[in-house]
């Protein structure tokens, strides 16, 4: 038996989606398990090397995990589309009996053999083993992260950049028009950025840039998507999260009301903040005289597709400009500028 027959790989779920070369799928012999229920009862009965989890939305993935932990010792790499990864990056964090539920996530598709080879490199940490007798070029591995970092985040903020916003947006619309959900989109400036860049230097305004940064990621919740999409303008995506919806009545009002209202009073927090943000480059004068100006457009009712739910945030955002600045308008409300909505 040749030593790649030692390194065992279990599949959970619909991998259809998961892989760019389906072909490689069947040549690398991996064991495929369509419910988490008949991966515990597989795992349990064999060793496995690693366990890939096609992600799914729903609050019995938690738990799923959590079996899957306590019958095997294999790695487990949670398989997510883009606008899941939120979900993912909690659950690798999360913690299960002195262990982590997920040891790693991959944003899908990917292809097959990349994501065995990836497997296959040794694990940071003095009582982890070398799982694999296969060397694999750590410095290529490394610069291909470097490569898909610099795809999707913005150099100066960290933040997601506009190619990821886009596609993040477009991903999380079609679900939740499947799922009967909400998306809230925030566009928003800096109102005057042209005069701190010109009165201030560019260092200045970097520093205000970043500084708006950190302050919005300050405010939203973990699985909002904070980016910036070009120049001064910035974009949040809030949407559930994957979390477990209340039925009935109560999910309807839910969803007619309270996402977009979560979004409202995240704004608000944000303005208060960034009002009161001290930017040592600017002086003294220079604390208290930030605002922005923005547009909050929901999906369905500001737009079905990520172009219209753009459109309407933008368009709310020019209007919040052309009105005096310092005031976001939320598309769909005759009062137009949350800080009226009660």
């Amino acid at each position: 038996m040749g030593d790649t027959d030692t390194f065992r790989i279990l599949l959970v779920g619909d991998v259809s989606q998961v892989f760019l070369d389906a072909d490689a799928v069947a040549q690398n012999r991996y064991e495929i398990c369509d419910s988490i229920s008949d991966a515990v009862d597989t795992a349990s009965k064999s060793s496995f090397t690693a366990i890939g989890v096609v992600m799914y939305k729903t609050s019995k993935l938690e738990s799923a995990l959590k079996a899957l932990r306590e019958n095997c010792d294999a790695r487990i790499i949670l398989l997510a589309q883009m606008y899941e990864e939120p979900i993912a990056i909690k659950l690798v964090g999360s913690t299960f009996n002195g262990a982590t539920l997920a040891d790693d996530y991959l944003i899908c598709p990917v292809e097959a053999n990349r994501f065995k080879a990836s497997l296959m490199l040794p694990q940071g940490g003095a009582e982890t083993k070398t799982i694999s007798p296969v060397t694999i070029d750590t410095t290529i591995e490394k610069r291909i992260r470097a490569l898909e970092k610099m795809a999707t985040e913005d150099d100066l903020t960290g933040l997601k950049n506009r190619r990821y916003i886009l596609e993040f947006s477009r991903q999380i619309i079609e679900c939740a028009r499947a799922t009967d959900e909400q998306v809230t989109l925030l566009i928003f400036d800096i109102d005057n950025f042209k005069h701190y860049n010109d009165v201030y230097g560019h260092l200045a305004g970097d520093e205000i840039l970043k500084q708006a940064a950190v302050l919005m990621r300050r405010c939203c919740r973990k699985h909002d998507v904070v980016g910036r999409i070009g120049g001064d303008e910035f974009a949040v995506v809030f949407w559930d999260g994957g979390q477990a919806e209340p039925a009935g009545p109560e999910a309807e009002r839910r969803s007619a009301a309270d996402h977009p209202k979560e979004a409202i009073f995240i704004a608000r927090r944000f303005r208060k903040e960034f009002e009161k943000a001290e930017l040592h480059l600017l002086g003294p004068e220079g604390k208290g005289t930030l605002t922005i100006s923005g547009g909050l457009a929901s999906c369905p009712r500001g737009g079905s597709t990520v172009q219209k739910l753009f459109r309407q945030a933008d368009e709310a955002l020019l209007d919040a400009k052309r009105s005096g600045k310092n005031r976001i308008y939320l598309v769909g409300r005759p009062e137009k500028d949350i800080a009226d909505i009660e």
